[in-house]
């Protein structure tokens, strides 16, 4: 997997690391619009979201850690810096060379290259897989994460506008594209 630095690793996530991912995603459900979650979640209740992700096939989990510092400092291992997932774009059958991808990072990891470095490796994954595209909701504005995307051949399709409501305004989404595998 790809590292950034020394101190950098990019691995598969497991059920180690529920703890650590369920902060990160409660910190952008409750001082963001990034997700339009708007109850924070306990690790238990984040369980099937992570036991969805196997560590092959279409839909994956990769997690950023700090080689070099632990959790807290209490030894617990190495500290999760942010995480990229694959998931199901649609449950219906035709929809399953589709996936939606995300990447999130802990507050502090932000602007680093770690969100680089976890769809590098994500799509190095994928990248055997019988898939034809990738999705991504982006809440609008979000100026680093555009960039994120359009680095990785992502090309915007289109608007939901005021398509959620967050902190008592509506947001909108735009949506962005990438084929994965050969053209035919």
């Amino acid at each position: 997997m790809p590292q950034l630095g020394t101190e950098v690793q990019v691995r598969a996530g497991d059920e180690r690391d529920l703890g650590a991912l369920t902060d990160i995603y409660n910190h952008y459900v409750r001082e963001t619009a990034l997700t339009f979650d708007v109850t924070p979640f306990t690790p238990e209740q984040r369980l099937p979201w992570l036991r969805s992700h196997p560590e092959d096939g279409p839909h994956r989990l990769l997690v950023a850690q700090d080689v070099r510092h632990t959790d807290g400092g209490s030894g617990a291992g190495p500290r999760i810096l942010g995480y990229a997932t694959s998931s199901a774009f649609r449950p219906k059958a035709a929809y399953s060379t589709s996936v939606e991808v995300s990447v999130y990072c802990s507050p502090d990891a932000t602007g680093r290259g770690i969100g680089t470095l976890l769809y590098a490796a994500l799509f190095e994954a994928l990248a055997g897989e019988d898939l034809r595209r990738a999705y991504a909701g982006i809440t609008q504005p979000n100026d680093s994460s555009v960039r994120l995307h359009e680095r990785f051949g992502f090309r915007p399709i289109g608007t939901y506008t005021e398509v959620g409501r967050k902190f008592d305004r509506y947001w909108d989404v735009a949506w962005y594209e990438k084929q994965l595998g050969p053209r035919t």
